[in-house]
């Protein structure tokens, strides 16, 4: 194929010009380098775009994220019903999508019933082979062979790019390396190879639009998974900037993170996760609140847990000895801070300690507990010694967590507060609104922000609450706003008027529990509002969606999750097996492909046992959101965009070849 190119040998370049045609040079230092690269480039602009993967609010839920990241929320069981749909049955079909989620578990039960092994050993290889090739179309052979084992890269090369068709001149070529495979003892390894390359080429990037952490018992498996991809990024969400700011050694997050922790019946999570030491805790608790009612701090504890009544008590001890703990944290940290306008959260000084009563908005309310034995009604917001000293044994454990450290700084390298892709705005929860739907001032550091300068400044500021660079006090205001982000009310993470945490806890009467959301959540429908903030991105509002979570779409309610016309997709489902029975089912993901976006809705997953042994997917149905006549291309995409920049640099540095203004190096 002969692909012409315009370049253009009487152009003149300046001084600055040459410099970087010259560093360019270094790499491609011939005419037939430039030349080239030039049609490679060309050439993958043409290639179909891949397909994304986004997913959201998982909150801990590492078996079900897992089972959607093997499947990709169907998009294997799609493949293989492309290729098979003719030739194998519905129950064939599942096996084999089985054995390619889970090679290695699938491989032992089917090693105990095969009678003839080898047979179904080449059976099984001809059809992942066809599996693999119909994946791997989307890409050059260059990019495939980044993505191969080295173990088997050359075999599965040579498999993908030789034809097995009755009557092909290789046919014998192809059989003798699968018989090879089998005589030498490979054939597991090389399946569960061959299993986890299609896995890889399925999904081209990952997208995870916040909330990794809290609820469910494996966040940290959850990124130790995400470690091992290669394209794959992160829109901070709330629960997440609250581990940051815990990560980062602020007080008030560390108590919420271990007072959330053990509501959900998670300090697991923190001890054998991370290797955060709450003994101290344990002991201060046992201590402490040994005679206290402690029956508001129960945990949420699964059925069929195996917790016990003694493990209840001591964690409903350890709960409320860490939640009061972060009520006065809290409070000290309102009292440092008027900017944040959050007065009327300090409320220790609400409670009437005779009366067992406290005031919300000029009324009294009694309270569920009222035994406060640390709590100094003259200074109510003081930490006792023992208090003061249980933090800061906490604090050491969290800066010192090898562990946890690791894994936040994964959400600083792969992750930020917002992301465009392909035409697609992505970010957890908010941008503050006004009543009028128009972006709201909001006061950082003694500067007006709005829109995506606010967001651009809050991803600079948690930057610095973590890394530091400006100075201990500059660092010490970033480091105090991270509390802010997770509770403050012009937070677009939070973005309502209070964290009522204190009175879902103390309080029966639940009007006290209600936490009025911000402006945004009542413009989601707006098509203005969506347009404007797709425009200040630098997006075509016509051609271009937000895509967040966070709010958990109630679908048992006939709620959706697309708004405003399809501008804005709202893919929170509930992953949660605490948010199943509010939302009715278990997620949402979302496909972006060469055709168009897909939104996968996702009935709760039993587990992985049974997955391999009786072939229980997860029941998922696809709601085609956009479909486009023409094929999306590489061209269309954003990285497309950056290829093309690519092209032209070497189609100047081909011209100033030509011309005699730079010299080859061969």
């Amino acid at each position: 194929m002969f692909i012409a190119m315009s370049v253009s040998v009487n152009k003149t370049y300046s001084a600055a010009d040459l410099k970087f045609l010259n560093l360019l040079s270094e790499k491609f230092p011939t005419i037939a380098d430039a030349t080239t690269e030039i049609i490679n480039l060309e050439a993958i602009l043409n290639l179909p775009k891949g397909t994304e993967h986004f997913l959201t609010d998982l909150h801990g839920e590492y078996e079900a994220f897992r089972h959607v990241l093997k499947n990709a929320s169907g998009v294997i069981r799609q493949k293989v019903h492309e290729v098979f749909n003719n030739t194998l049955r519905e129950s064939e079909m599942t096996e084999l999508c089985t054995l390619i989620y889970y090679p290695a578990e699938k491989l032992q039960l089917i090693k105990q019933k095969e009678s003839n092994l080898d047979d179904w050993y080449k059976v099984t290889l001809n059809q992942l082979t066809e599996v693999c090739r119909a994946v791997s179309v989307k890409y050059t052979r260059s990019k495939v062979r980044k993505m191969l084992p080295p173990d088997f890269s050359y075999v599965i090369q040579e498999l993908l790019h030789e034809s097995d068709s009755p009557g092909s001149p290789k046919q014998s070529y192809f059989n003798g390396i699968l018989n090879s495979i089998i005589s030498i003892g490979r054939a597991d390894a090389f399946i569960i190879a061959m299993s986890n390359v299609i896995q890889c080429l399925t999904i081209d990037r990952l997208h995870i639009i916040g909330d990794i952490f809290d609820r469910g018992p494996g966040p940290h498996f959850i990124f130790d998974t995400l470690a091992q991809y290669k394209m794959y990024d992160i829109q901070w969400g709330n629960h997440d900037i609250l581990w940051m700011g815990a990560a980062a050694g602020n007080l008030a997050s560390i108590a919420n993170v271990i007072r959330v922790s053990a509501r959900y019946d998670n300090l697991d999570v923190l001890e054998d996760g991370y290797g955060i030491n709450l003994l101290p805790l344990a002991r201060f608790a046992m201590e402490v609140y040994e005679n206290s009612p402690c029956k508001p701090y129960q945990p949420k504890v699964m059925q069929n847990s195996g917790v016990t009544e003694r493990d209840v008590l001591l964690m409903a001890q350890m709960h409320k000895a860490i939640s009061v703990i972060q009520f006065k944290i809290e409070g000290q940290m309102i009292k440092r801070h008027p900017e944040y306008k959050m007065e009327g959260r300090a409320l220790l000084e609400k409670i009437d300690y005779e009366k067992g009563t406290i005031e919300i908005d000029g009324k009294d309310y009694p309270l569920k507990d009222a035994d406060f034995p640390t709590v100094d009604p003259r200074d109510p917001y003081k930490l006792t010694p023992g208090e003061d000293q249980l933090i800061r044994t906490l604090q050491a454990s969290f800066l010192n967590s090898d562990k946890l450290q690791k894994h936040i700084r994964l959400l600083f390298s792969k992750g930020s507060m917002y992301l465009i892709v392909n035409s697609n705005l992505m970010y957890h929860a908010s941008i503050p609104m006004t009543d009028e739907g128009e972006f709201k001032t909001v006061i950082v550091d003694g500067k007006p922000y709005a829109g995506r300068s606010l967001l651009d400044k809050l991803d600079r500021l948690t930057r610095e609450a973590y890394f530091g660079g400006n100075g201990a006090k500059s660092q010490q205001m970033a480091l105090d706003y991270m509390w802010y982000l997770w509770c403050g009310p012009e937070s677009p993470f939070f973005d309502k008027a209070k964290m009522a945490t204190l009175e879902r806890y103390l309080i029966e009467d639940k009007k006290t529990h209600h936490e009025e959301k911000g402006a945004y959540y009542k413009h989601l429908d707006d098509t203005k509002m969506c347009s404007m903030i797709l425009s200040a991105f630098g997006l075509d509002p016509e051609k271009s969606h937000i895509i967040s979570g966070h709010v958990p779409v109630k679908t048992c309610k006939g709620e959706s999750p697309i708004k405003a016309g399809g501008k804005l997709l709202m893919i929170d489902g509930g992953f949660s097996k605490a948010y199943h029975s509010e939302t009715g089912i278990a997620g949402y993901t979302l496909i972006y492909n060469s055709h168009g976006l897909q939104l996968v809705q996702h009935e709760p997953f039993e587990s992985a046992v049974k997955a391999v042994e009786e072939g229980k997917d997860i029941i998922s149905t696809k709601v085609i959101v956009e479909a486009t006549t023409d094929r999306i291309t590489v061209r269309d995409t954003t990285i497309g965009k950056e290829l093309q920049v690519q092209i032209d640099d070497l189609k100047n540095l081909l011209a100033a070849y030509r011309s005699g203004q730079i010299k080859e190096r061969k």
